[in-house]
């Protein structure tokens, strides 16, 4: 079980944002840099961050699933939805109508955003107005846990934007602090300033860079757990797309370069293998893949992972929750 601010979430946490559930482009957030342009694309918009909204009916259902399965990590953003409806206020009507689970989930936010849509910002008074507004939505129901910046500002010295956090911290405001999207350097210099509680980047069978690259290892050295996100590569892990006719056509994930058409039955075999070593253990090609991101947790020195898949369905919610063990054939 991973442990993180000193609390235990168990060994999967929730992603609020998501992957299969877009109807449009997948959006862009410019750091300001001409050469350096990111595709935001972590785990579940699923419940805030779609055209069609789900109501709190289903909303509810799917974060019930998750409390009642141990899955108490919750990893959503100020970026996932609107100004005006995204995974803070979903949060803050969440808990306001089931205040008994608010000790049960730690909170953590991604945030950061600059003026303009799609940018960020680490300057202090922008990290500030960003905390200020998670806490003002969140109004008391929720304690932020973690927030990080959405990503690192490079107009901006690290050591500004984390200390911002840092202030936050201190006053017992914000649990902890922590970072997407960085490498093994920023990490390392982070970490420095003020201690990170987590860091969340992509792992999967299909995204294995943090393995090679010293991120991975680098969190192992430094007892940072590691939040994994699209642990289902984007859905291609899970055994259920073959084609891009198994997409629908208004699916943002047609906008991403492993969804073109010219490459996706191949990177979609790698869900065909699972699913057949998921025949076999009586599971679904979804759990193996979780598993094998999860599995990485202790091993050659990387640090503790957490996968964080999305789900806007409760029985998914379930589906991935549940613990499933690789043998060291299969993991391998």
């Amino acid at each position: 079980m991973v442990q993180i601010l000193g609390k235990d979430v168990g060994h999967t946490g929730f992603g609020m944002m998501g992957t299969n559930t877009y109807h449009s482009p997948a959006p862009q957030l410019s750091t300001g840099c001409p050469t350096l342009t990111l595709r935001l694309t972590p785990s579940c918009p699923g419940l805030t961050w779609r055209t069609t909204i789900a109501d709190d009916k289903q909303a509810f259902s799917v974060l019930d699933a998750a409390i009642s399965n141990n899955t108490t990590f919750w990893n959503g953003g100020e970026l996932y939805g609107t100004p005006e409806h995204n995974s803070l206020h979903l949060c803050n009507r969440y808990f306001t109508a089931n205040p008994r689970h608010a000790e049960k989930v730690l909170l953590s936010i991604k945030g950061g955003g600059g003026s303009q849509p799609m940018t960020i910002d680490g300057s202090r008074t922008n990290i500030r107005r960003s905390i200020d507004e998670c806490l003002r939505i969140l109004d008391g129901r929720k304690k932020l846990d973690i927030f990080e910046a959405a990503r690192v500002d490079p107009k901006v010295p690290l050591e500004e934007t984390i200390n911002a956090i840092a202030e936050y911290v201190k006053e017992g405001k914000v649990g902890g602090i922590g970072l997407s999207e960085v490498d093994a350097a920023t990490i390392r210099r982070a970490h420095s300033i003020h201690p990170i509680a987590a860091v969340e980047v992509e792992l999967s069978l299909q995204s294995p860079d943090i393995l090679t690259n010293g991120v991975a290892t680098t969190c192992g050295e430094l007892g940072i757990p590691i939040i994994a996100y699209s642990p289902l590569g984007r859905g291609l892990l899970t055994g259920n797309i073959a084609t891009s006719n198994d997409i629908d056509k208004d699916d943002r994930r047609l906008h991403l370069p492993r969804f073109a058409p010219e490459v996706l039955e191949g990177n979609a075999r790698m869900g065909a293998e699972l699913k057949k070593i998921a025949e076999e253990k009586g599971c679904t090609a979804a759990q193996v893949a979780i598993a094998w991101a999860r599995g990485w947790s202790g091993r050659e020195g990387v640090g503790e992972v957490l996968p964080i898949p999305g789900a806007t369905r409760a029985e998914r919610v379930v589906e991935n929750s549940k613990m499933v063990e690789l043998s060291e054939g299969e993991w391998e």
